[in-house]
């Protein structure tokens, strides 16, 4: 993951970083991703690099995703979505990261949206590259 991809941390070398206090040996340690949760992470990284090509060059900024814990969307420019896959890849869980600052809401589409929207790319270019009799 690249350092640039999510917001500094603001507490980084820190030896009081608040974060310690929720590292307690008595908790369960975070179990790695099985295979079947990698290889649909490493797809869904796949697919996110196409929907970025396609969508944002049309000025999508990224996925909106419904919280089901907040009941609010949450918005996610492309480069955290790709940073925080790839951290769930890497770590086995994502890190907090802040939320966008007043998003503008019909500059994101939801990952079903992004998928419907290759689909029709994708089966559009296969009828042009078919020949017709």
């Amino acid at each position: 993951m690249r350092d640039d991809a999510l917001p500094p941390d603001p507490f980084a070398g820190d030896p009081n970083d608040p974060v310690w206090a929720f590292d307690s040996s008595d908790e369960p340690s975070e179990e790695p991703v099985t295979p079947q949760e990698r290889a649909e992470l490493l797809a869904d990284l796949r697919d996110l690099a196409v929907y970025q090509s396609l969508l944002e060059q049309r000025a999508v900024r990224g996925v909106v995703v419904d919280c089901a814990e907040c009941q609010e969307p949450h918005y996610h420019d492309w480069a955290l979505l790709r940073a925080s896959l790839e951290q769930l890849l890497n770590d086995g869980r994502m890190r907090p990261h802040e939320p966008a600052f007043d998003p503008n809401p019909s500059a994101y589409v939801s990952w079903e949206y992004c998928r419907g929207f290759t689909d029709g790319v994708t089966a559009t270019a296969k009828r042009a590259l078919t020949p017709q009799n």
